[in-house]
């Protein structure tokens, strides 16, 4: 499990794509970069656009700019870095044909499996949050239908005090002449 979790902290993510660096995939095959960039220019055909591409200038420097181990910065100096896809480091099995090779690519495999396995979790995980936003959306919706009825009970309930509280207006009679009239029937 060491050695994928090592493997997944040298995969980038470079235009949108997973990839691995040359330098990176020559030393987990211990060949040397330049021996593993000779076999690949040798079966080069293996290796289209969306297997390998080599970084701009621009991008290098990007991300020398974030990465800084000591086997990396030598490279400065040099050309960009290949990048290569999950596909071709898959296809490079087929021409570095080492026993380390094979066992290196075996695990690296299993590195981006278990990246995509990551993946897919996270994404599981973001609709979920979706959905759960729209149901405490929905009981926004709810709740505010709930406080608007609740007002409204109170607005008529305060309409119905004063109306019994309102000071009351014509006659007034006096209670003793209420009780005298009643004599005198």
């Amino acid at each position: 499990m060491e050695i994928i979790q090592s493997i997944q902290n040298r995969i980038y993510t470079i235009r949108g794509e997973r990839v691995m660096l040359d330098y990176d995939l020559a030393e987990l095959y211990e060949v040397g970069t330049r021996v593993l960039n000779q076999a690949v220019k040798r079966n080069i055909k293996r290796f289209p656009e969306d297997f390998m591409f080599q970084l701009t200038d621009y991008e290098w420097a990007t991300m020398m700019s974030q990465i800084v181990t000591s086997s990396q910065i030598k490279r400065k100096k040099v050309a960009p870095p290949y990048a290569f896809t999950e596909q071709g480091v898959a296809m490079l099995s087929g021409i570095l044909n080492s026993d380390r090779a094979i066992q290196m690519n075996i695990a690296i495999m299993r590195a981006f499996v278990e990246i995509r396995k990551i993946l897919l979790q996270e994404n599981d995980l973001k609709e979920q949050l979706k959905q759960i936003k729209e149901r405490v959306g929905e009981h926004d919706v709810q709740l505010n239908q709930i406080y608007d009825a609740l007002e409204n009970l109170l607005d008529e309930k305060a309409a119905e005090r004063k109306w019994e509280e309102r000071r009351r207006i014509g006659f007034k009679t006096d209670k003793t002449w209420l009780d005298y009239q009643s004599i005198c029937k």
